[in-house]
């Protein structure tokens, strides 16, 4: 899949300084490692990469690099850039290492400007990269590449990709006062595990509400946004899925959402911030909201975290009180009223009344 890149300049200047990276936006389509998940290739309809097809296989026979190596191996592979357009393209193209967009949990390649220190370090291009490449119109280019596993690499998963940068800037936005200049990029993951002891770690933290209640109860629903964080604390590749439940006061359940798949890869490391919508929350009850992820590859592999809080409805309680508070004080002003007029009037003449 592909991503835009955005280069900048100062207003009423010619456009300079050109950025080469993807900004944590190359937005990769499809599953994890395990070959059970089907992965898309990447390709945004006039480029793509692809791993390299063996002769005569289609090209997209293979979606993504899978490999596998022990500390000090040396692997060699081939990466295929296509051009499907009528002119020739020229790019910049380089390997980098994987993460996950901290909102949401995209899978995401690190920009060029930006030094890789896992699996992107271990593969090495051939020196006619270095500069550009440029793939003919209508025509394909193959690039061979090593990943060399360095000596002391951990086991676990070691996720990265290698991509193609089109040199050519497609346009220009406004962003404030500077001009940001648009590149488009394609990447293909790659997938490295390092054999070894394999710990799959998953944690739930931070779970959180927001709310947003209506002037007066009930008068509409009540809307509220349960946060969390799903962090992967193992060595392997985790898709996980969630469940998100809550109950009320004497054990009322007032959420129930079943497991689902979060149709995200969680590598190794990572920590991603996720929401939940909850649209017709608790508007006068004592709550607590339970988030619980697992993963279907790994069955004994389970968090849960939870958070209560109070649902009231507090601007109606506020109006309550300022009625209330109103009505106290007009009682007592009335009261000393009475108390004082009382105090003012004249005894009766006891010697007339004789």
């Amino acid at each position: 899949m592909c991503t835009r890149s955005r280069t900048r300049s100062r207003t009423r200047t010619p456009l300079h300084g050109l950025l080469h990276g993807l900004l944590l936006g190359l937005l990769l389509l499809g599953a994890g490692l395990l070959p059970a998940g089907a992965a898309s290739a990447a390709d945004n309809g006039i480029w793509g990469v692809f791993p390299t097809p063996a002769a005569g296989a289609a090209m997209t026979d293979r979606a993504y690099f899978f490999h596998q190596g022990t500390a000090g191996a040396t692997l060699g592979d081939s990466v295929t850039i296509l051009n499907s357009s009528d002119k020739d393209l020229t790019f910049q193209v380089f390997a980098t290492d994987a993460v996950n967009t901290p909102a949401g949990g995209a899978f995401a390649l690190l920009p060029v400007e930006t030094r890789p220190k896992d699996v992107g370090a271990w593969i090495s291009l051939p020196p006619e990269t270095a500069g550009t490449v440029t793939v003919p119109a209508k025509g394909r280019k193959d690039i061979p590449f090593t990943v060399k596993v360095p000596a002391d690499a951990t086991p676990g998963d070691h996720v990265g990709g290698i991509v193609a940068l089109n040199t050519a800037v497609e346009g220009v936005q406004q962003d404030g006062k500077v001009q940001v200049g648009v590149k488009r990029s394609v990447g293909a993951r790659l997938y490295f595990r390092v054999p070894g002891p394999l710990t799959p770690g998953l944690s739930v933290e931070d779970v959180r509400i927001s709310r947003s209640a209506p002037l007066l109860p009930w008068i509409r629903s009540a809307r509220a946004t349960v946060s969390y964080a799903l962090v992967n604390r193992g060595n392997v590749v985790v898709e996980p899925k969630v469940t998100v439940s809550a109950e009320g006061l004497f054990g009322r359940r007032v959420l129930d959402r079943p497991a689902r798949e979060l149709k995200l890869t969680l590598l190794p490391g990572q920590r991603v911030e996720l929401t939940e919508p909850w649209p017709d929350a608790p508007q006068s009850d004592w709550v607590t909201v339970r988030i619980t992820a697992g993963a279907s590859a790994h069955p004994g592999l389970v968090s849960r975290s939870e958070t209560d809080f109070i649902a009231v409805p507090w601007p109606a309680v506020g109006l309550f009180l300022v009625v209330a508070g109103a009505g106290v004080t007009l009682w007592v002003l009335r009261r000393r009223r009475r108390t004082e007029h009382e105090q003012v009037e004249p005894a009766p003449d006891l010697a007339q009344a004789r």
